[in-house]
């Protein structure tokens, strides 16, 4: 694909249209000394050389969460000795907020490896487990069975 203003223009609006997605994913991976700003520009790059390639066969969103999280998780491999703990960055109705057992599910999430939060992630963003498997990359079979050892893994941990 060559690059035009038609094809700019409409990059500009898939960005401005999962920019949610991509403050969700990038804010699993940053930390006061990693500004979620600077991992959300090498989304955007990332995602910028990869548009003349996007073939549309899949969502632009599912394509958007597998670039995000392989982004993600390169950088967070090349900076984890520098990283602290993270702690989830989600925008929770205000009548949720309050919940103590909803706060209590996000500290627990918290604890979790990278890899199990981006499932969560996805899980708790309703994504199926074929979409789940589609951006991760993992076989449909492999995100139920990682999603069921996560589950219970955290009721495992809340009654700690």
């Amino acid at each position: 694909m060559v690059r035009t203003t038609e094809n700019d223009t409409q990059f500009m609006e898939m960005i401005r249209q999962n920019e949610g997605v991509i403050y969700k994913v990038t804010s699993f991976y940053t930390d006061a000394d990693h500004p979620i700003g600077d991992l959300y520009q090498e989304v955007v790059l990332n995602l910028w050389k990869a548009f003349p390639s996007f073939r549309g066969e899949s969502k632009y969103s599912t394509w958007i969460y597998r670039i995000a999280l392989n982004t993600c998780v390169s950088f967070y491999r090349r900076n984890k000795k520098n990283m602290a703990y993270v702690d989830i960055a989600v925008d929770v109705p205000e009548e949720v907020e309050n919940n103590e057992q909803i706060q209590e599910l996000y500290k627990l999430i918290n604890r979790l490896g990278k890899i199990e939060r981006a499932l969560v992630l996805l899980y708790l963003d309703d994504k199926s487990y074929k979409e789940i498997a589609e951006i991760t990359g993992l076989s449909v079979t492999n995100v139920a069975t990682k999603l069921s050892r996560i589950k219970d893994k955290l009721k495992q941990m809340s009654n700690e």
